[in-house]
């Protein structure tokens, strides 16, 4: 039995990951609380809402983390 892998683009870097993942799953996968980040997904911002998306092969993913300051 063949692990069905997938390339895609996070943060500028490649990285395979496991076909059917959601963007929710990545997040987890990266132990990053999803109540501090933004994702884009391919040049668009995805609501909180929507990290159910599946994950298709090239996606373009960018996790910004909000950093407070003044």
């Amino acid at each position: 039995m063949t692990n069905s892998l997938i390339k895609i683009k996070v943060n500028g870097d490649d990285i395979s990951i496991n076909k059917g993942l959601s963007i929710f799953d990545l997040i987890k996968n990266f132990k990053i609380q999803p109540s501090k980040i933004a994702v884009e997904l391919n040049g668009e911002i995805i609501p909180k809402s929507s990290y159910n998306i599946e994950i298709k092969e090239n996606n373009n993913i960018e996790i910004v983390h909000f950093i407070g300051g003044g």
